[in-house]
């Protein structure tokens, strides 16, 4: 590493003028990514609306599509029946494609456009469209005020919002970079070597089976669950058939984060409500942490009757540790060694 004091004097300022290009670039892509996915959104919804005015399109038939493309497109999480319902209302609302440009509909990003579909009236629907962009709202400052009818209040008339974005639009590239849609869609998110990781596991799903112990039965990968229109997806979800609970598994590349928990538990209790059966036990999440160079694996325990906690097995209650594989298990089936 070269030493600072043999760095030239302008070095400093030459790497924040880099950092600053860098950071401008990625949001000019991610805002074009995000007016590029709201176009596609559109046009599937248009597809999916035609074909309900002339066909039998209904909740079926979405449900085996939703099924299909996420096969066909597994990265890819806003595949499922209910966002192609939003689709299929997005493009009722604004039947001509061109007005999603015009009315800078496609500048928001896709969370927002579903929450403006409870807007009936296409007037009061562009003034928020005008006031989210302009105003930067974020999702849920734009449901409040959609909610609290601040279109009637105000009026919907053109409005002289002052535009708080600047040049290259860094400021609203904020909410986008935070949309999932939008970072599946380009296939550069965070957790893209998770769902590599995940893949990897389901094409060897009879290996990995055998590394994790007698008696789990794989149920699904991606598991999907729909919350008052808010997607979700567990990454895998297993039955352990001598404890009869669900193992929800969670894969994270990095290191181990507190926030993790929060979300193995939310996930422990949506299949806890979902799909759990009067006659089964209680179920447990499995968080499996990958570190990237030493490949350390760590547990985090999580059901809506027991403590979370992050340790290695023996310290975990032993009617859970019967249900889970060891530590050495769980290397394996991630890394495939034997």
């Amino acid at each position: 590493m070269t030493d600072a004091d043999t760095l030239p004097g302008e070095y400093a300022e030459m790497l924040r003028s880099i950092r600053d290009r860098v950071a401008t670039a990625r949001a000019r892509a991610q805002l074009a990514a995000n007016t590029e996915l709201v176009h596609l959104y559109w046009s599937i919804g248009a597809a999916l609306l035609q074909r309900s005015r002339t066909g039998r399109w209904g909740s079926g038939v979405l449900a085996q599509l939703a099924d299909d493309l996420r096969a066909e497109f597994p990265s890819m999480r806003g595949f499922s029946a209910t966002n192609l319902k939003y689709m299929r209302q997005f493009a009722a609302a604004w039947p001509d494609e061109s007005s999603i440009g015009q009315q800078a509909v496609d500048q928001l990003p896709w969370g927002h456009i579903t929450v403006l579909l409870s807007v009936a009236d296409a007037s009061e629907r562009a003034w928020y469209v005008r006031s989210a962009v302009d105003g930067a709202w974020s999702r849920s400052v734009l449901r409040h005020n959609v909610r609290q009818g601040l279109a009637t209040r105000q009026g919907a008339a053109q409005t002289n919002f002052h535009r708080l974005l600047d040049d290259d639009g860094a400021d609203r590239a904020q909410d986008v970079t935070r949309d999932p849609y939008v970072l599946d869609f380009l296939a550069v998110d965070g957790d893209q070597n998770e769902r590599a990781l995940e893949g990897a596991m389901v094409e060897r799903i009879t290996d990995t089976l055998r590394e994790l112990g007698s008696g789990f039965a794989f149920v699904g990968r991606q598991v999907h669950f729909d919350v008052d229109g808010n997607d979700f997806f567990v990454d895998l979800l297993f039955f352990h058939v001598e404890q009869l609970r669900y193992i929800v598994v969670e894969l994270k590349w990095g290191d181990f984060k507190p926030e993790h928990v929060g979300q193995l538990s939310f996930y422990v209790a949506l299949v806890d409500d979902r799909l759990r059966l009067a006659t089964h036990a209680d179920t447990v999440g499995l968080l499996l942490v990958r570190g990237k160079s030493d490949a350390v694996v760590h547990y985090s325990l999580a059901s809506t009757n027991a403590p979370v906690g992050v340790a290695a097995d023996e310290l975990l209650p032993p009617e859970l540790q019967r249900s889970l594989p060891t530590e050495e298990q769980l290397q394996r089936a991630l890394l495939g060694t034997h």
